[in-house]
């Protein structure tokens, strides 16, 4: 049986904005130091922001722990190997600009679950929000079929949350110049095909 990869969203993305570099003149008026800024175009790329897994465990594994809860999964505990894994590709992502799933064969026995946003707009819990808002599409039953509008990829971060064997999470976010990206690494991986979700 296979694990049907993760899943993705992204929100606030729109049309790249142009990156500027800012050009200071500094100039002395009075006794008050005061620099004069002019913006222009670059095309130095800034560094992705360093992902953070550690200061985001306890809201990660409440916002798992309050979707499992009700559909009588066990509690997830937070993996900080899952955790690790998850910051090295968030800064991938966030150097690359792109959301996509990292290979299957790059993390055996694990479920990935996506997210991507305009940078600072959204905290922790509206992105594991937006996971959650799938259950409102969410049937129980054997994966794929798990979904009433007939689609799984409408229910599968929500049902990689709830994925009854699954015991560990690690997330984190890493930001570039435009985009946040949250990663969350899940093991054992949900999401199999043949496999009764909750």
């Amino acid at each position: 049986m296979a694990a049907a990869g993760g899943h993705f969203h992204i929100w606030g993305a729109g049309i790249p904005v142009p990156r500027f570099r800012l050009m200071c003149t500094p100039m002395l008026i009075a006794v008050v130091a005061v620099s004069s800024c002019v913006a222009e175009p670059s095309l130095v790329q800034r560094a992705p922001v360093p992902a953070r897994p550690i200061e985001i465990s306890a809201e990660a594994i409440a916002a798992h722990n309050r979707e499992r809860s009700p559909v009588g999964a066990l509690p997830i505990s937070w993996d900080p190997s899952l955790a690790q894994a998850a910051a090295l590709y968030a800064g991938q992502l966030a150097a690359s600009g792109v959301l996509r799933h990292s290979p299957r064969q790059s993390r055996p026995g694990q479920g990935e679950n996506l997210w991507m946003g305009t940078r600072g707009h959204y905290a922790l819990s509206q992105m594991m929000g937006s996971w959650s808002a799938e259950k409102r599409y969410f049937r129980r039953g054997l994966f794929p079929s798990v979904s009433t509008t007939g689609n799984w990829a409408d229910v599968g971060h929500y049902s990689q949350m709830i994925w009854p064997t699954t015991t560990r999470v690690g997330c984190a976010v890493a930001s570039n110049a435009h985009a946040d990206f949250l990663v969350c690494r899940y093991a054992p991986a949900g999401n199999i095909d043949g496999r009764r979700v909750p």
